[in-house]
C-alpha cells in the first residue's frame, strides 16, 4: 500500500458519522456529474460504471436508515426514486433525469453538512 492509500484509509477510519455521510453524498454527486459528461461523450460503458457506483452508494445509505424515525421512511422513498432515475437514465442514455435529481441530492448533502456542523458546535 502506497503512502497516499495509507493516508486515505486512515482518514476514513477516523471520520465521524457525519463526515462519512457527507463524503458519500460528495461521491454520489461526483458520479452523477460523470454520468452526464460520459453520456455526452457517448461513453456508455463509463456512464454505466458511474451509475452503478452511485446506485451502490444510495443502496448503502438506504440500508443504514433507522426506521424508528419517520424521516427515514421519507429518505428511503427519495433513495428509491434516485435509484429509479439512475436506472432509467442508464437505459435511455438521456441525462435529463440526472439534472432533476442532482439538485435534490446536493440539498440533502448540504442539509446533512449543516446538521453535522450544528451537532459538533453544540457538543
Amino acid at each position: 500500500m502506497n503512502p497516499y492509500q495509507k493516508y486515505q484509509q486512515q482518514s476514513v477510519m477516523t471520520m465521524t458519522q457525519g463526515e462519512m455521510l457527507i463524503k458519500l453524498y460528495d461521491e454520489i454527486i461526483k458520479q452523477l456529474n460523470a454520468i452526464k459528461v460520459l453520456n455526452d461523450k457517448k461513453d456508455y460503458q463509463g456512464s454505466n460504471r458511474a451509475s452503478q457506483k452511485a446506485q451502490r452508494i444510495i443502496g448503502y445509505l438506504n440500508s443504514t436508515l433507522n426506521f424508528d424515525y419517520e424521516i427515514s421512511n421519507n429518505l428511503s422513498a427519495l433513495y428509491d426514486y434516485f435509484r429509479s432515475c439512475l436506472v432509467k437514465t442508464n437505459l435511455s442514455k438521456d441525462s435529463a433525469l440526472i439534472d432533476d435529481i442532482l439538485p435534490m441530492i446536493i440539498d440533502l448533502r448540504d442539509s446533512f453538512a449543516q446538521a453535522d456542523r450544528s451537532t459538533r458546535t453544540s457538543q
